[in-house]
Parts: structure tokens; sequence; C-alpha cells
């Protein structure tokens, strides 16, 4: 995986909706399932909402904690 991409998701905000400006990290988990549902939208949003999608499906939010920690620091 492009580590760019996880740090994306503790970097890059929500641009639309309901969750807009949050940090993609921060989104919770039962909008990721809705979304997977109505499908991800195009280009690198779609592409960072699944992965995060996929990283919370296999209980891997312990990375993303990690890089949120080290990236707000900055």
């Amino acid at each position: 995986m492009d580590n760019q991409i996880l740090i994306d998701l503790v970097t890059k905000r929500m641009p639309f909706g309901k969750y807009k400006g949050k940090l993609l990290c921060d989104i919770p988990e039962h909008y990721l399932v809705w979304m997977h549902g109505q499908g991800f939208p195009e280009g690198k949003l779609g592409m960072w909402l699944h992965t995060l999608y996929e990283i919370r499906l296999n209980g891997l939010e312990e990375i993303l904690t990690q890089l949120k920690r080290n990236y707000s620091n900055r």
C-alpha cells in the first residue's frame, strides 16, 4: 500500500455532506458502511474512503491512530 494514502487519510478533510470538514479518518464507520452500499465516489476521494472502509473492516485503526498523532504535532 502507498504510504501517501494513509497520510492523506489523517490529513485530508471530507469535502461535502454531513461530515464536511472532518478529517477522513474521523468519519464514522456507519457512514462508510452506508457509502459502501451506495458506491464510493469516483477519483481520489472514493479511493480514500474505500481504503478507510477496508481498514475499519479489518480492525486496523491503530495504524491511523499512530499516524494521526504524528501528523497532528506538525
